[in-house]
């Protein structure tokens, strides 16, 4: 079963995460591969329960879609370009893969080989083999032949040719072996005729001795001797497979980087015919082989929602995700798959409410620890148990949590709201990006960004400045009307800012900031407050 990713929404708050994070550790628990996933950087308040709990950072998850990285790829075989064709064929053969990168010294792709290419040394005319042979190397031709270098010289001189001498009363005299390669049997006469004649390289067949006198010849004539480990007909059939790889590799090499999406790497796949792709990373190095079938067989990432359900909320490329649940306490707005799905949905203060009524259903009692997170996620979206959301389900679930834990629900909540605020280091952009919400209402783009605080007197920001970032990110962001709400939780009420071309709509002349007492939820209180405030002046 291919991974499932678990994630609550963009800018994400307690709930949000620890929903997450709960969610996967119970689908674990049922032998389902599931992993926690956040869209965005954590708040200072997430960051205190995951610290205080002992829980690692969410995967930060940037596209529904499937990178390369996701997939499995085929192993990573190389060969180095200095390798002989021979080499090459054999380390196919034992590694059972009919296509290798070729890699430089620095194991850089530099090209491609396929047992394809290596199929025309058979089927192609003479002019090809006389290209590989001329660069030969006459410790390569050894190697490949199972040879014994006699002599070496510097002064290769070689063509590209090949000639066989057969043993005949005209001895070496038919042929014409100048610059050539010689295959020749263990006559010494013959050996001594073709060195004359200016031979390029000798091999010997049948031999396990070279006579002195050839080999000073050979000396004169700068021509390499080698005795073959095979006989004429595999010797000269070898021969042709001790040429570098490189000699035969493509090097206009079709290749994809690790982080590549499946979904655009398969459009270029289908333009051409090669059966296997190389897949690099930063540093050009191989990482694996993609295959031609992933293409045509692959599926984005598998995905369940929790503490979301708007598409507009979620990570980018949401729709085109394979969605398997949604577990959420929001409203239900744009909606949809193509297929049943596993949704629940329930008028509760926390999405973690919802996760842990899971866990007790099934009969498994949350960790220590996870418990403890749990509570806290329940305490941070129900403010308390102020919010008006809050049921007495929700405070149940938490009494449960907090026995699991050991943890006293109030020393909590004050360690959260009073430990972990740290609104004083805080400038008023920050709090503009920390949790922050898109909505369309009446087809109009409105943000609302909501702190939880233990007073207002401890921002240190003032209202000029919070009203000029409303400002600038509402038009970076191509906001009609951007709301910062200020939850004060020692005066159980909150503080409003409007930015965006609408925020006359919203403003006051009696009240700036605008408070309102008894007004905590964004989701039951504040949320419809904005809509029917703009469906009334639009």
């Amino acid at each position: 079963m291919n991974t499932i990713y678990i994630t609550g929404h963009r800018h994400p708050d307690s709930d949000s995460i620890v929903a997450a994070i709960s969610y996967a550790y119970l689908k674990n628990q049922n032998q389902i591969p599931a992993v926690a996933c956040r869209l965005g950087p954590l708040n200072d308040e997430t960051a205190y329960l995951l610290n205080r709990f002992h829980f690692d950072e969410p995967l930060l998850l940037e596209d529904a879609r499937v990178r390369l990285y996701d997939l499995p790829l085929e192993r990573p075989y190389v060969v180095e370009q200095d390798a002989t064709i021979f080499e090459t064929l054999e380390k196919m053969r034992r590694c059972h893969q009919p296509f290798m990168a070729v890699v430089d010294s620095e194991q850089k792709v530099v090209g491609m080989i396929t047992t394809n290419d290596l199929g025309v040394i058979a089927l192609a005319d003479t002019a090809l083999g006389i290209d590989l042979l001329k660069d030969v190397k006459t410790k390569d031709v050894a190697k490949t032949l199972d040879g014994n270098l006699v002599f070496d010289d510097e002064q290769l001189h070689l063509n590209g040719k090949v000639s066989i001498v057969t043993l005949s009363r005209h001895k070496a005299d038919r042929y014409q072996v100048k610059d050539r390669i010689v295959i020749i049997g263990d006559d010494t006469a013959s050996q001594k005729q073709v060195l004359e004649q200016g031979a390029g390289m000798l091999i010997i067949v049948w031999s396990g001795h070279v006579d002195e006198e050839v080999l000073e010849l050979a000396a004169q004539k700068h021509c390499p001797i080698i005795i073959s480990g095979h006989g004429s007909m595999n010797t000269s059939r070898y021969l042709f497979f001790a040429p570098t790889i490189q000699k035969l590799m493509s090097g206009s090499v079709h290749m994809f980087h690790i982080d590549e999406f499946m979904e655009d790497a398969a459009k270029k796949m289908r333009k051409d015919r090669f059966r296997a792709y190389p897949v690099v990373n930063d540093q050009h190095r191989l990482v694996g082989y993609l295959l031609k079938d992933a293409g045509i067989d692959y599926e984005n990432k598998s995905m369940i929602l929790v503490d979301h359900n708007e598409f507009s909320q979620s990570v980018p490329n949401i729709e085109k995700a394979t969605i398997l649940e949604v577990v959420d306490h929001h409203r239900i707005n744009d909606f949809s798959t193509t297929r049943p799905i596993y949704f629940r949905n329930e008028i509760i203060g926390s999405t973690t409410s919802i996760i842990a009524s899971m866990f007790f259903e099934n009969g498994i009692e949350p960790p220590k620890a996870l418990a403890g997170l749990m509570l806290g996620a329940i305490i941070s979206d129900t403010m308390n148990f102020q919010s008006p959301t809050t049921t007495a389900k929700d405070i149940e679930l938490a009494e449960r949590l907090s026995q699991i834990a050991a943890v006293k629900t109030d020393d909590l909540a004050y360690d959260m709201y009073f430990m972990a605020s740290n609104c004083a280091q805080k400038s008023a952009s920050r709090f503009l990006e920390e949790d922050v919400k898109a909505f369309t209402i009446e087809s109009r783009n409105v943000l609302i960004a909501q702190a939880v605080i233990p007073s207002i007197e401890d921002i240190a920001c003032t209202a000029q400045q919070i009203e000029e970032a409303l400002e600038e990110q509402a038009l970076r962001k191509g906001a009609d009307l951007f709301v910062m709400v200020f939850t004060d939780i020692l005066q159980k009420g909150s503080y409003f800012y409007f930015g965006g071309p609408l925020k006359s709509v919203l403003e006051t002349t009696e009240q700036t900031p605008l408070f309102m007492e008894h007004v905590l939820s964004r989701k039951n209180q504040i949320l419809p407050w904005i809509t029917n405030r703009l469906k009334d002046a639009l």
